[in-house]
């Protein structure tokens, strides 16, 4: 089974910007088939917290600052990013971002082409435990 980890991007400081390569291969454990980015967060807003049975990500904190939340089965741990972090969230790891500065970018790197069904998602977190449990136990 995958493990949810913190990984710290190495940033290089060039001739008038920052760059901070992400050599997929070296962090990223699983075929990319989708990018997508959040921003434009309004002070009290937070994501709405869920797991994904099948679907595994890897979010990169580009800009500003926010609080995973994270639950790998052991209760609910609070990570802060800065830019430059990512974390890898593996399938039946509960996940969401609150406490975002407004002008924070997450981009996300998923291993599944997007489904608006939402079949993949687990969204209660009751259910969660019971079903991260069973999966363990396979």
């Amino acid at each position: 089974m995958a493990v949810f980890r913190k990984i710290n991007l190495k940033t290089f400081q060039t001739r008038g910007f920052n760059l901070t390569p992400v050599e997929f291969k070296d962090v990223v454990p699983f075929v990319i088939k989708r990018l997508y980015y959040f921003d434009s967060f309004k002070p009290a807003d937070k994501t709405g917290a869920h797991c994904h049975k099948i679907e595994e990500e890897f979010f990169i904190q580009a800009k500003g600052a926010s609080t995973a939340i994270i639950d790998q089965g052991q209760g609910i741990e609070e990570i802060s990013l800065q830019p430059g972090e990512a974390i890898y969230c593996p399938n039946y790891v509960w996940h969401g971002f609150k406490n975002a500065s407004s002008d924070a970018v997450i981009i996300a790197l998923s291993s599944t082409n997007y489904n608006p069904d939402r079949s993949d998602y687990i969204e209660n977190y009751d259910e969660f435990l019971r079903l991260r449990e069973k999966h363990l136990k396979q």
